[in-house]
């Protein structure tokens, strides 16, 4: 089509005369074929080579961006403008007009279906010299759109919106399909209102502006109600339109999605598509003319025809369902019958031996009792919304917000985004709250059809590792968040034991809120089994990943449990390395854990006395359930943070050959170039622990950490382990004669400053942008994560937190004082910009 060429999908309409199938989702995602009506529209542009996409949002906007992401799976890179009023056709456009400024641009509305050669139209336009073309369409009935007429040379002379029979001076029409150049902005103020065919193509016209219509012969229609819906997915079935339908065509008109099940007896009569892990009983008629969603479940003897059934639908024994619409996760029980041009909700159930009348809607999330003849609409109320995903998982208040109902659902919908008969690693905690969470979760992941190897009770190290090495699908392991004994906090990683991926988490988060669960035969249920031999594999591994133990000395140490669950295998380890060890508070009871900064220096305190009375090596503390480790020296300072990794990082160096290490941008620059003076190779990431372990992992780093005792080792396992960090120290240390103390003093002094100042979240995005421009032209600014801006030789880092409304100000000077000064000074920035009106 011609490089450069943009294109905008309209995609903001609240599709009210679709209710009630756009009550749970906007009008570009309702699936025609089993894809969204704006995926099929993103798959044309991409036949034609238009991959600059722009999606112009404004009903249930979140929806749209849930499921297209940045349109890397969709072969576009997708941005987003969204409205926050509404500016009609031509508004909303000018509203992106920063992305569409370079050239030619297209627009195409995200709620129609066609299958235009859109190639054709733009040669069109530009033989024309055209400053506005607009595809038009020949109808039988025009009445319901714009009605246009051209000359002999398709120059548009006239045209008329939604005019009467008597009005009426032709049958083309207006498809919603513009080819323009960007001098049609200058026609328009930001956040006005205009409309295309009322506003700015009367005046283009009147001004005598080039202004073409090119009349497609492919095919076309406006999808602006239900009986259009209807026609259009029969319309796609009998091939009228050339769009890819999914499935594999397994017989002439019968298209059938992976891993579906047609029992013998079953009977498909085409045309008819199914989506992915249907199951048709013997005895079931499906067809002509009928699309099924993913995971739906036909019983014996029922009748599909002429409908469109969504994902997850159930249909029981002799149900009948005829030119009808059923929503996502609709229940229809045993011998109940849905009439013409009936339309059932989402998660609506009829009961057993119902009758839906003709042309009846039932909103979302009805219950109709057994026996009922449904004669008027049922109206349906509200829908829960949110975000689940945080830093490392879903967190929420034990038993108030993170319930054994969420996590069922959240169970369910992890477990449906995974390919069939998954095989999927649980754990947890010693908390009872966590121990009922994980039994929710493991029923959850039972009922969608997957396998379960369940560890109980286990080290969060240990979890992650199994997660890794089990060759499972995934793994979920429920705890109690680190820093809050309140708050349970569910994790999820996938395939390889790590954080799921954002794009990951989208899918989790779309099936959560949809509640879009695989639907299980009972026959096909997931299998639960006990892993008995995880802990003696972690072991294992363990040892043959460190250093033989040396006989050169006996390092003897204090160790400080924190009731974490290592406890009860990691003297045994230390005693097999040859090292001597005391054990503190060494049983498991995650309620009694360390969590909060006091709870935590409670537990230093007491460590240096012992380490002090016992004249030991060091003494280590280990916290959130053997993830992060805390030091303390012979001589009873404190290690923690960015000295301990830089300790780490140390003895590495003079240890092993080609290290590598992970730093995040926060960490300090000193830090950095102490190691790089040690012949390390330094790679900066972003804050978040995802991020870290993710690049440790993908880069092949020998050690990541952050700066509260966090340190993974991508050889050994993708997650922070304690008990790892503590053993490499010790191998490392055993050969050598210095003490702990001696590395430490030989380190460079870090000035790294620390401040937190809270901004409210309607202002964040301003004052990072405020920030951005008055740095603007500074050639020392990165933007791996946040703002960091170097000047002087030293650096600031502003990183807007995630999940709180609070800003993250870092600050490193050569002096102590100049790295307080200059955080102290961004904050103040930071507090003035908030006054300062948006």
């Amino acid at each position: 089509m011609g490089k450069g060429i943009k294109a905008v999908v309209m995609a903001g309409g609240e599709g009210s005369r679709l209710r009630p199938i756009t009550s749970n989702r906007p009008k570009p995602l309702v699936p025609i074929g089993n894809r969204p009506i704006m995926e099929h529209i993103l798959g044309l542009l991409v036949r034609h080579g238009v991959t600059d996409v722009v999606a112009t949002l404004h009903y249930l906007a979140n929806e749209i961006r849930a499921y297209f992401g940045d349109g890397a799976d969709f072969g576009v890179n997708l941005s987003y403008s969204v409205e926050e009023k509404p500016l009609g056709t031509a508004g909303s456009v000018k509203n992106a007009e920063e992305f569409l400024s370079g050239g030619t641009f297209l627009i195409v509305s995200g709620d129609a279906l066609t299958d235009c050669d859109l190639t054709k139209a733009l040669a069109f336009h530009r033989e024309r010299k055209s400053l506005a073309t607009l595809v038009l369409y020949r109808v039988a009935s025009p009445l319901d759109f714009g009605v246009v007429i051209t000359d002999d040379e398709g120059r548009i002379v006239r045209f008329l919106e939604k005019p009467g029979w008597s009005e009426v001076f032709s049958d083309t029409v207006n498809t919603g399909i513009y080819i323009l150049e960007p001098e049609v902005f200058d026609t328009m103020e930001p956040d006005r209102r205009y409309d295309w065919s009322q506003d700015i193509f009367p005046k283009l016209l009147e001004e005598g502006k080039p202004i073409y219509g090119y009349v497609m012969g492919e095919y076309w229609t406006d999808v602006g109600s239900l009986s259009q819906y209807r026609d259009a997915q029969e319309h796609l079935l009998a091939g009228r339109v050339d769009l890819p339908i999914p499935g594999e065509e397994i017989e002439d008109g019968v298209r059938v999605g992976p891993n579906c099940q047609i029992e013998e007896g079953a009977q498909l009569v085409p045309p008819v598509c199914l989506g992915r892990n249907c199951k048709i009983k013997a005895g079931a008629k499906i067809g002509p003319y009928t699309v099924l969603g993913d995971n739906a479940l036909i019983e014996r003897d029922a009748v599909v025809e002429r409908s469109v059934l969504w994902d997850s639908a159930y249909l029981g024994p002799n149900v009948t369902f005829q030119s009808a619409i059923g929503c996502s996760r609709i229940t229809i029980k045993r011998d109940s019958s849905v009439h013409e041009d009936a339309v059932i909700g989402d998660r609506c159930l009829v009961d057993v031996d119902c009758t839906i009348r003709p042309r009846i809607k039932l909103w979302p999330d009805k219950i109709i009792e057994r026996g009922s003849t449904v004669t008027m609409s049922l109206v349906w109320g509200n829908k829960w919304r949110g975000n689940l995903f945080r830093d490392l998982g879903v967190a929420g208040l034990s038993n108030i917000e993170l319930t054994p109902d969420f996590a069922t659902r959240l169970g369910s919908a992890y477990g449906s985004i995974l390919p069939p008969r998954s095989v999927v690693v649980s754990s947890r905690d010693s908390t009872r709250s966590s121990r009922m969470i994980k039994r929710a979760v493991i029923a959850a992941l039972l009922s969608v059809g997957c396998d379960v190897i369940d560890l109980r009770s286990a080290a969060s190290p240990i979890a992650r590792y199994t997660a890794a090495h089990a060759g499972a699908n995934g793994a979920i392991h429920v705890r109690k968040l680190p820093g809050n004994s309140r708050v349970t906090l569910m994790e999820m990683f996938d395939a390889n034991g790590l954080y799921l991926s954002p794009s990951m988490e989208r899918k989790v988060e779309t099936a959560f809120f949809r509640e879009d669960f695989t639907r299980t035969d009972p026959d096909d249920l997931g299998e639960l089994q006990q892993m008995t031999h995880a802990v003696e594999q972690y072991q294992r591994d363990f040892f043959h990943l460190l250093a033989k133990p040396s006989s050169k000395r006996k390092l003897r140490i204090v160790v400080d449990y924190g009731y974490t669950a290592f406890a009860s295998i990691l003297p045994a380890m230390l005693a097999q390395m040859g090292v001597e060890s005391v054990s503190l508070n060494g049983y498991n009871d995650a309620k009694l854990a360390p969590r909060t900064p006091d709870e935590v220096e409670r537990h230093v305190l007491n460590l240096r006395h012992f380490v002090g009375s016992v004249g030991y090596d060091f003494g280590v503390l280990l916290t959130d359930e053997g993830e992060r480790l805390t030091v303390v020296d012979d001589k009873g300072r404190l290690l923690s943070g960015n000295t301990l990794l830089a300790v780490l990082g140390t003895c590495l160096a003079g240890g092993e050959e080609n290290v590598s290490v992970g730093l995040n941008v926060a960490a300090p620059t000193k830090l950095q170039e102490h190691l790089e003076g040690l012949g390390v190779r330094v790679v900066r990431t972003r804050a978040d622990t995802p991020s870290l372990i993710h690049t440790a992992v993908e880069q092949g780093l020998t050690l990541a950490g952050d700066d509260r005792g966090g340190f993974v080792f991508p050889e050994f396992h993708p997650g922070f382990d304690a008990a790892f960090a503590l053993g490499k120290l010790l191998a490392l240390m055993a050969p050598t004669d210095g003490a702990l103390h001696e590395i430490v003093e030989a380190l460079p002094t870090f000035t790294l400053a620390y401040e937190q100042v809270r901004c409210p979240w309607e202002a964040k995005g301003s004052v990072m942008r405020r920030l951005s421009e008055e740095h603007l032209e500074d050639p020392l600014v990165e933007r791996l994560d946040g703002l960091k801006i170097h000047k002087d030789g030293a650096w600031v880092l502003i990183l807007p937190d995630a999940v709180e409304p609070v800003f993250h100000v870092y600050a490193e000077a050569p002096e102590q004082a100049g790295s307080d000064a200059l955080a102290k000074t961004f904050v103040e920035k930071i507090e003035s910009l908030q006054r300062v009106p948006h």
